[in-house]
């Protein structure tokens, strides 16, 4: 009787970490679609709207860190709940104010709400479900890319009815009530690792050693590439490509699309060619397509990007998780705190390029940012191969 109410709380809160995730791919997407609307209702400039994006990423990176201390101290039951309300006020803000500055702190609101969800969730998988955390990493990256992929046709959708992109982001507020709801009534199993003590001094001891630091410039270039492509692609579909508001916004969730089939099989076939290898491949044909659909008129190799992509950032939390047996969290809200620097340097330095240069020559940046990618697997693989402890 004991072990199946286990199973049901692990299943519960399966499903809770799950949809928690969806939640986070449609709340961070909305921004790509409705970006244009909400440039020229402010009549600003891309530099401006790249400093609001700023505030998100910004939020992001602190609450990772701070949700990972927070998380060995409290529980990942608080965690997740915070992000809920946090997500919550930072929704309704943005909704609402007309002021830039206003709407750069909403956003950071916003993005301590994603940073916890992304520490939490990840940190409650690898711990409920440590046997098969790849797989289940994967799937639950799978909801994420599904809710990638319905925020921008919900967003082009409501657009084309001429609906403010304000209306749009408060229908959010009801799938983020929703999942606050559900872990509300579910009781966490504790953790094992779960202290009552912190020592911010030993952080650095455990968190910067072996090939840890390549893995957070890794997962950085990443990210950059992945938020850069995501934030920017409808606009520079429509101002370069003169593509329509519903075809932009289709090859936006087509890129969501892609990045959840990659992961839905993805995390089957990672086990079988090895972590870092699968990533390898997965950020070469990531650069071969972002690079065919910037630098030729072969735009529909951009939506094709995501397929690559996709199981690049649930892998590598994997593949830390694995190799970290003690402080996890911790080191795990390291890594997404550098996953938020990439989040944050992304769409903020296509944005400035982009008035400097250029849009095309600002979009290309999401290339750069891949290459670099690939050369920091390469310097892991490389430390792999000679032993050094990750």
């Amino acid at each position: 009787m004991k072990n199946q109410s286990l199973k049901l709380t692990i299943l519960l809160i399966t499903i809770g970490c799950f949809l928690s995730f969806f939640v986070f791919g449609f709340t961070d997407n909305l921004k790509g679609p409705t970006l244009p609307s909400m440039i020229r209702e402010l009549n600003i400039d891309y530099g401006t709207s790249g400093n609001i994006f700023f505030g998100e990423y910004f939020g992001f990176i602190i609450t990772s860190l701070i949700a990972g201390i927070l998380a060995d101290r409290f529980g990942l039951k608080a965690i997740l709940l915070l992000a809920g309300i946090l997500l919550a006020a930072g929704v309704s803000g943005y909704s609402a104010f007309q002021n830039t500055l206003l709407l750069t702190a909403s956003l950071f609101c916003v993005g301590l709400g994603l940073g916890a969800i992304e520490l939490g969730a990840n940190a409650t998988i690898v711990q409920i479900h440590p046997q098969k955390k790849g797989l289940y990493l994967n799937l639950m990256a799978v909801l994420h890319g599904l809710g990638s992929l319905i925020a921008p046709l919900f967003a082009g959708w409501l657009l084309a009815l001429n609906i403010s992109w304000r209306i749009i982001y408060r229908w959010d507020i009801l799938l983020i009530t929703l999942f606050v709801l559900i872990f509300s009534f579910i009781h966490f199993p504790r953790s094992q690792e779960q202290t009552n003590s912190i020592d911010f001094r030993q952080i650095p001891n455990f968190a910067f050693t072996g090939s840890l630091p390549w893995f957070y410039a890794a997962i950085t270039f990443y990210v950059a590439a992945e938020i850069g492509i995501a934030s920017w692609l409808v606009t520079f579909l429509q101002e370069l490509r003169g593509e329509s508001v519903t075809t932009s916004n289709q090859s936006l969730s087509l890129f969501f699309a892609l990045l959840m089939l990659g992961r839905l099989g993805g995390g089957f076939i990672v086990h079988r060619l090895g972590y870092l290898r699968s990533i390898l491949f997965a950020s070469i044909g990531g650069l071969v397509c972002i690079s065919l659909g910037t630098f030729t008129n072969l735009s529909l190799f951009l939506p094709f990007t995501g397929f690559f992509f996709s199981i690049i950032f649930p892998t590598f939390t994997a593949t830390v998780s694995e190799n970290q047996k003690e402080n996890t969290n911790t080191i795990l809200g390291v890594l997404f705190t550098f996953a938020g620097i990439g989040g944050l340097l992304g769409p903020w330095m296509i944005a400035w390029a982009s008035d400097l240069l250029g849009l095309k020559s600002g979009f290309a940046i999401g290339a750069v940012f891949t290459a670099l990618l690939v050369i920091s697997n390469m310097v892991l693989m490389k430390g792999v191969r000679h032993g050094t402890k990750t």
